[in-house]
This record gives C-alpha cells, structure tokens and sequence, in this order.
C-alpha cells in the first residue's frame, strides 16, 4: 500500500476547484511586452499593490542585527517579541484598548489557524456554521485533519426571501446610480437559532468573516453583540476572522460615492472579546492579506480560553513559524508610524482598483456587492447562466476565462444561495494591468445579448 486511507482521499481532494487551472494560467500571465494576449489570475487573494514599499521595509529590517534568539527553538505560541509587538499592532489600528500578549498564538498562515482551531475546538462530525456565501476554502481546512462539517448558513427575512427560500437578489432600479444590491449581512439571531434547530448540539462553531470573503461587507456592532451572547450562551464557540481589517474601501472615493448612501463602517470584534473574556470568544488574523506576505507564512489567534492555549503549545510544533519570519514582522509592527503610512496607501491602492471593476459593472447593469473592504468584487452574472445548475455555473466561468483571459474564482464551494456570482480579486495585479483585464471584460460584455 503506498498510501494510507487518508492519503488516498488527499489525491482526489484538491485544495480548491480552480487550482489546476491557475497554475496552467500561471505559465502565460499578461506581460504588456513579452505577452499581450497573455491572461489575468484575478482569482487568488494577494494584495501586490504596496510591495514596493513593503520590500523596501524587509531590506531595511534584514539588514540589521539578527538576535540570538532567532536560530534557537522558540514557545510553540509564539516568540514573544513577536506576541508583544503584535499586541501594540492590534491596540492601535484594531482594539483601541491593552491586549495581553499571553493570549495570542501563532501560527504558519491563517490556514494553519484555522486548522488548530478546527483540531482543538470540535471533534469529528461537529459543524461549523459559516454565513454564506464564504471564502470556499474554509471547506478543507476544518475538515481534512480535523474531519469538521461546514454548514453554510443563509439570512431569511419576508422582505427578501425568494420562492426558492433564499435571499432575492435583485439590482436596484436602473436609474440609480447605485447598482449594489443590498447587503447580505444583515444576519439575526433568529438565523442562527434556526440553524440550531435543525443542528442541535452537532453546531460547535460559528465562523463570522469580516470584512467578507467575498462580498467585502461587515458586521455592525450590534450584531458583533448579539451573536457573541447568543453563542455564549448556548457554549457554542464563535470566532471572528478579521484577516482583511486594515484592507478597507474608502466610501468617499469620487468614483464610489454614490454606492455608501448608508454608510456601515467596520468595527474590530477584538474590543468586545476583550471585555468579555469569554472562553467561547476567539479571534483569527495573518499578515498575507493587509501586508501583502501570504508568502512569509504567519497567522495568530487571540483568545481568553486557557484551555484551547495549552492544548496549542502541546500540539501546534508542526504549524510554527520560523522565527526569522516572526523577527521580521515584530520589528515591522512595533513601527507603529510606518505601519500607519503603509494601511493608508493600501486603502486608496484598493480603493482605486475597486473603482476601476465597480465603473465597468455599472457601464452595463451588472449586480455587485456594495464593499465595505477586502480584495474582492462579488459580482452577479447569473443573466448569462443557461440553466440553474452547476454545469451551467461552472461553464459561465470557463467562458469568462476563455473570452477574456480573466481567471474569476471558481464558483464551486463559495456558498452562495444563488447561482451565477463570481468572485473576482483585484488586487493580485497593477492597477494598469487591471485597465487592460477590465476593458476586455468590458468588450465581452458588451457581445452579450441585450447588450
């Protein structure tokens, strides 16, 4: 036997649906020189917008002292220079209040997170609850090693149920300059008591994503309230994943204006974990996203469970990071005014590029989410499926990438309560390669019928 029963499963278990693609996309990227006609991967969330200045800072760090305790084992949660620069990170552009160093952990990248929460957390055939539609890999990450369930959990309301029983997504009036629909987060408790119902004690997790991935829209900080108590009370574990908090959309952008007539802010759940020092309150982040370095591998947890902890520093020796990653992001994040620079050329970057799909979209009647933050444009090209099926879902997409050369993420797994919203992340390329992606998307939009 060459493999065991579990490897036998990971060889026909790819990460995602559209990796193979992707890396075949990856051998003939657009070059505006070497490769014109060349195709964009507008389907994986990096942010390259700010690595001018990003590299610049890892060349200033790398070329100082390397302290002694770099080459040397270090706590399995974390270094703990790393874990008291984190903490001041987090009070200023997150909390506004003291964090204790102590209750962080650290871990290789948020999928490594993700997958010691899952581990620590549940136990096989437990569900984690995750409001749809949400970031698809979510999916192998509770549940390869941790063998979790994910249940993806849609807002009901009479004024938006469709007759399918889902959420109705509609365009708004078409002499509105606002062609966001309205936001699919506006989840209640009594949601999450109708998940319990058909759940009961199988319903360990409730996942919250904001900003979203993939519609970039956020919690208010009443809902942050009334979903911490509700699962407080029932000891159910909720955690907040606020791994794009510092990736904000500005909503007085000129080109953007008209979308934020009700504004909704984003609100860090970190100072409401902290007053409550719940045991079933956590916390999820990783630098891949606000700084650009999925690369350097590096996710931490807060939480005031002791016990979730010390099982970590007994089980996470496989998911650390090294140390010269953990050196490096600690002398970055205790340079509080350069950290402050560097979100604030990211949010008119992204805003920038936001705009560039936003004003393609509304040129031709095309549904989008309105967003708050994030990498992403979660946009409806359901008037194009030929069936509501996932065929048809699936060679929508292909067709998009066959036309275009834009590689959107695949549809499979996202979770969206209806058929034919793409995810496409723009902040994986220039903002004049995205000129050239988004006026071809502009010319295969205007071939469609009715256009």
């Amino acid at each position: 036997m060459l493999l065991s029963k579990r490897g036998k499963r990971a060889i026909n278990q790819p990460l995602r649906a559209d990796l193979d693609l992707f890396y075949e996309a990856m051998e003939n990227r657009y070059d505006e020189s070497e490769n014109p006609d060349g195709v964009f991967t507008l389907c994986i969330a990096e942010n390259i917008l700010n690595w001018k200045e990003m590299e610049a800072k890892l060349r200033e760090v790398a070329a100082g002292p390397i302290p002694d305790w770099v080459p040397s084992y270090t706590a399995i949660l974390g270094a703990p220079p790393l874990r008291e620069a984190a903490a001041g990170l987090l009070k200023r552009f997150l909390a506004g209040v003291d964090l204790d160093a102590e209750r962080l952990a650290i871990a290789a990248g948020a999928a490594a997170v993700i997958e010691m929460c899952a581990l620590l957390l549940g136990d096989p055939g437990d569900v984690v609850v995750i409001p749809g539609p949400a970031y698809m890999a979510y999916t192998p990450d509770i549940a390869n090693k941790a063998e979790l369930e994910r249940y993806d959990l849609f807002h009901l309301a009479p004024s938006t149920a469709s007759a399918s029983g889902g959420p109705a997504l509609r365009k708004q009036d078409a002499n509105s300059a606002n062609y966001a629909f309205p936001t699919y987060y506006e989840l209640t408790t009594d949601d999450l008591d109708r998940a319990h119902a058909e759940l009961g004690d199988r319903f360990r997790v409730l996942l919250l994503t904001q900003p979203n991935n993939p519609t970039g829209q956020v919690y208010t900080e009443q809902q942050i309230a009334d979903f911490s108590n509700w699962c407080v009370e029932r000891e159910i574990h909720l955690v907040f994943n606020e791994i794009y908090a510092l990736s904000m959309i500005d909503q007085d952008h000129d080109d953007l204006i008209d979308d934020y007539g009700e504004r909704r802010w984003f609100t860090s759940s970190l100072r409401w974990l902290e007053q409550q020092k719940s045991p079933y309150l956590h916390w999820w982040y990783a630098i891949s996203k606000d700084f650009g370095l999925s690369g350097l591998r590096l996710g931490m947890a807060y939480t005031y469970n002791e016990d979730l902890l010390k099982a970590w520093s007994n089980y996470g020796s496989t998911s650390m990071t090294s140390n010269h990653t953990q050196w490096m992001m600690a002398e970055i994040f205790t340079d509080l005014d350069w950290v402050a620079a560097f979100v604030r050329a990211n949010t008119q970057r992204l805003s920038d590029s936001y705009a560039t799909v936003i004003q393609v979209l509304r040129k031709h009647d095309i549904a989008y989410a309105r967003a708050m933050g994030s990498l992403f444009v979660w946009l409806d090209l359901s008037a194009f499926l030929t069936a509501d099926t996932e065929e048809a879902e699936l060679a929508l997409w292909r067709e998009v990438y066959d036309k275009t050369g834009i590689l959107l993420t695949s549809p499979v797994g996202m979770g969206s309560p209806q058929r034919g919203w793409l995810r496409m992340v723009y902040s994986c390329v220039s903002l004049a390669e995205l000129g050239v992606a988004m006026a071809r998307f502009d010319h295969w939009l205007g071939l469609r019928p009715g256009n």
